[in-house]
């Protein structure tokens, strides 16, 4: 009962965003257009979260009436100090999303309120520890960018629309509400806006399914971690996986991640808070992990997923700093400048801890080059860290058509082998894309905890195997595919041939029988 409730709920808020999204498009492109869809949302979030967190206090108090909403500023003043250091940001009760949108339709500046009021919410948090997490949180939504409209009149008029919109969506209470309803609103959108983006869809965006697996393979074993890290994190969504298989505060210690691309490292950081993660329960950092990383002091982490940018330049050999960089040096050689691919391999083995494990999504080819990447397959597998290989069914990935791998990585293994896991057909087929099933995913995992050969499936390699085969990874050299051809009995087949011919041979005669009467008869 409680689950179809869940279902209908979703399907009514996706119902709405979808409707949303249509009625907004229009003048904006729908990639652009998803900031000030996820940016209202967040704005609204925010105005309810602290609502509700300071209505809560007084109720408790017995004040069964007070309503945060319909205090006057001043008297809200007096809790700012507090709310900062607890909630790691303030809102005045005149600047709180409800309040805005009730009067938006008869504001002519309705742009420079909600450009104001913006500034106000970020600049709460300066000097504060929660800086770092708001600061150009709002950037992104440019409330007098053309994209909107070439006038202030049309641009307040897709504003207060944008509002209303959001002010609907049926995101209920907190308390009462049984779908993580404004973190799957964010979910929902993004996947909509990746699948129709076809063009940078992908850079964003790791199907859930995806994330599922990735997050169960590290967890295997486990029902806590001290805390999860991606060096590529896009919008966050790995990330978030482990706050809804594992329950947040089985992630002692937070979320961490690096995202190189600003809008979407906005994006992200947005993403947590729509998913109640505290303030100081995330870290989400910008700039290139490679040559920059931002999470020194925060090493080592117990799990690391990521589906990191495939083959992308990077500075490689040209900056004579990087093969002496602890990441990197074990090695002795860097990933090609042109295929950075291995790097994030390496990082993120750098950065596990001894107990932990990360599962990277990998392009295929950087399982059989040769040259440099050879060299650090090679001293990933003398030094026992892979635990398993699977290859992935293609056409998962919005954007790409191309068949993914997973590389499972390890510190302390038991065993001086690596599993390799042929998962090229658990999928089902959906449209265009190809999906997997919750019955894919366990299938794959089962396989995964019993580490035992199965026939066309899965076959654990001695590593001394794989150095003989010169350190090829793919999955199709140790798992043989199973062949679907029909087969053929060869003694049957030539005694049928036989009969062929023979009868071939009576039927020419005949022909010609035939053929020697009408001469006669001509």
């Amino acid at each position: 009962m409680e689950n179809n409730r869940k279902e209908q709920e979703r399907a009514e808020l996706h119902r709405t965003i979808w409707n949303m999204a249509n009625d907004l498009r229009g003048s904006v492109d729908g990639w652009d257009f998803k900031q000030y869809v996820l940016g209202m949302l967040f704005y609204r979030y925010i105005s309810e979260n602290i609502t509700a967190y300071i209505n809560a206090g007084e109720w408790e108090a017995g004040n069964t009436e007070f309503d945060y909403a319909k205090l006057s500023d001043e008297e809200a003043e007096q809790a700012r100090e507090d709310l900062v250091k607890t909630k790691g940001f303030f809102i005045l009760p005149s600047e709180l999303f409800e309040n805005v949108r009730a009067r938006a339709k008869d504001d002519e500046n309705l742009n420079e309120t909600l450009e104001q009021v913006f500034s106000n919410i970020e600049a709460s948090a300066q000097g504060t520890e929660s800086e770092d997490n708001f600061k150009g949180l709002f950037d992104d939504i440019d409330v007098n960018s053309n994209k909107l409209g070439n006038t202030v009149v049309k641009r307040n008029e897709k504003l207060v629309k944008l509002m209303n919109s959001v002010g609907e969506m049926k995101l209920g209470d907190y308390k009462d509400n049984t779908i993580d309803a404004f973190g799957d609103a964010y979910e929902f959108l993004m996947g909509m806006y990746a699948s129709n983006a076809g063009k940078s869809g992908g850079e964003y965006y790791t199907p859930q399914e995806v994330s599922e697996l990735l997050t169960h393979l590290t967890l295997v074993g486990k029902t806590e971690v001290n805390k999860v890290y991606d060096p590529a994190c896009g919008s966050g969504s790995l990330l978030l996986k482990f706050a809804k298989i594992l329950g947040k505060e089985n992630v002692r210690q937070g979320f961490f991640g690096q995202e190189i691309n600003i809008t979407t490292y906005n994006l992200c950081r947005i993403n947590m808070f729509l998913h109640d993660i505290d303030y100081d329960k995330f870290d989400i950092a910008l700039g290139d992990t490679l040559t920059d990383p931002q999470h020194w002091d925060d090493e080592p982490f117990e799990a690391i997923v990521s589906n990191p940018p495939y083959s992308i330049k990077w500075k490689g050999d040209n900056d004579p700093i990087l093969i002496n960089d602890p990441r990197f040096s074990p090695a002795g050689v860097l990933a090609p400048k042109s295929k950075a691919d291995l790097a994030f391999i390496m990082h993120s083995l750098s950065w596990l801890a001894t107990n932990g494990t990360a599962a990277i999504v990998c392009f295929p080819g950087v399982m059989y080059r040769g040259g440099a990447e050879k060299k650090i397959r090679q001293y990933l597998i003398d030094n026992n860290y892979i635990d398993c290989i699977i290859q992935l069914p293609d056409n998962l990935f919005y954007g790409t058509s191309i068949a993914t791998c997973i590389m499972v990585l390890k510190k302390s293994k038991s065993e001086n082998s690596t599993l390799f896991i042929d998962a090229s057909k658990e999928f089902v087929k959906v449209t265009n894309n190809n999906k997997l099933t919750q019955e894919n995913i366990e299938t794959i995992l089962n396989a995964f905890k019993d580490r035992k050969d199965i026939e066309h499936f899965a076959r654990l390699v001695p590593n001394s195997e794989i150095a003989e085969e010169d350190y090829n990874l793919s999955v199709s050299t140790y798992v043989e595919q199973e062949d679907t051809r029909e087969k053929i009995d060869i003694v049957a087949l030539n005694a049928e041939i036989e009969k062929i011919v023979a009868r071939e041979q009576v039927l020419r005669e005949e022909i010609d029988k035939i053929i020697a009467e009408i001469e006669v008869s001509k």
